[in-house]
């Protein structure tokens, strides 16, 4: 038989008291250990985010922003300061690159323009500075004589409208028909009344260079850019008979009184004729009266509103055309200016007043060389040209 141990109430008792008395004993120690070990994490993660967290310079629209930030990525960062970006835009680093203390980012904002050209808009963002950087960016090809609206070195600023005006020009020819003169001249050995053309008339032939400009393929504008002559004029030269056929003279006594008279009228005027003549550049001629003191412009018909027709009906003829007061100069009469030379009154003018000539030119340029002159004395001859000895 085995020997039955019984426990008593002591025992059972003593050990629960054993196990109650451990439990409070060690509470307080396991409650420090605890406190200490949260301590322990709570430095750690505290040492890790201060390590993990670094200062970033963001530089945008001009201003430097400095940034405190945790994370490692560019994207992260700018999500976490609500930057959004355009896809236009450029940042100076990938989006998924990896930032350390002290990064700068630079970011360019792109801006929104509009672009004209060859009859089309075109609208993009850009971040270019310049008007001539957007222009190459979009691809458009700049020809010689083009326009740009605003000018190439302009600033770009939001919302900004460039202009690109195609500039075309071309070069045409104008041909003038110079139509010729009949020059009549005395021949004393023909009979009076008799005629003989001693040279047959040519019209000359003058080329117009016109350049005429267009924008947009709209023209606009004209200028005479040049002129030359093709072939010169040959004036028809006639000759006048004043021969007069001898006759024998009938002297009856009753009119030698009157004939008397005659021939002294007779030298009167040939007196008075032989004081106006004159010999210049080799033309000897009767002149009608004298200017004193006449002052001189010049004009041509390269200037705007003035044409190739005269008052008188004729073509302007550097060498030939003047403008005159027509109550001073009868219009087509020839007349001679001292230091210029014969020329024909063909043309008026609102400005020509008395004593004032205007000079024809085809050159512009020539015109306004002349510049204004006075002082000059003119002869007016006659309808007449006078012609070389």
């Amino acid at each position: 038989m085995g020997i039955l141990k019984q426990e008593t109430h002591d025992s059972s008792s003593s050990s629960m008291t054993y196990a109650t008395r451990w439990k409070y004993e060690n509470l307080r120690n396991i409650s420090v250990a605890a406190i200490v070990l949260i301590a322990i994490t709570l430095l750690v993660l505290l040492l890790i985010s201060i390590q993990g967290r670094k200062q970033v310079y963001l530089v945008m629209d001009g201003q430097v922003k400095p940034i405190e930030t945790h994370h490692a990525m560019l994207r992260d960062m700018l999500d976490e300061q609500a930057i959004v970006l355009r896809p236009e835009d450029k940042v100076s680093m990938a989006l998924n690159s990896s930032i350390k203390d002290g990064d700068k980012v630079l970011i360019e904002r792109a801006v929104k323009v509009n672009v004209v050209v060859d009859g089309q808009s075109k609208t993009r963002f850009t971040t270019q500075g310049s008007v001539k950087g957007v222009i190459q960016e979009l691809g458009v090809t700049l020809k010689e004589h083009d326009k740009v609206f605003p000018e190439l070195t302009s600033k770009v600023t939001d919302q900004l409208e460039i202009k690109i005006v195609r500039i075309n020009k071309q070069l045409v020819e104008r041909i003038e028909k110079v139509p010729f003169q009949v020059i009549k001249t005395s021949d004393s050995t023909l009979l009076k009344g008799n005629v003989k053309v001693a040279q047959n008339g040519q019209p000359g032939t003058i080329v117009h260079h016109i350049e005429k400009i267009y924008q947009d393929g709209k023209f606009v504008s004209m200028k005479m850019v040049g002129t030359e002559v093709q072939s010169n004029r040959q004036d028809k030269v006639v000759l006048v008979g004043t021969k007069v056929e001898a006759k024998k003279p009938v002297i009856l006594a009753s009119t030698l009184a009157s004939k008397k008279d005659t021939s002294k009228k007779s030298s009167v005027i040939k007196a008075s004729l032989s004081n106006n003549k004159l010999s210049k550049a080799g033309v000897d001629f009767t002149y009608k009266k004298v200017l004193k003191n006449v002052s001189m412009t010049a004009y041509s018909s390269e200037e705007a509103g003035i044409g190739t027709r005269t008052a008188s009906g004729t073509r302007v003829t550097e060498g030939r055309t003047i403008a005159v007061d027509r109550n001073i100069i009868p219009m087509g009469w020839w007349v001679y200016i001292e230091g210029i030379g014969f020329r024909r009154a063909e043309d008026t003018g609102g400005a020509i007043k008395g004593n004032k000539i205007d000079v024809y030119y085809d050159s512009l340029q020539n015109a306004r060389n002349f510049g204004r002159k006075s002082g000059r004395t003119v002869y007016v001859i006659g309808p007449t040209k006078p012609q070389l000895n």
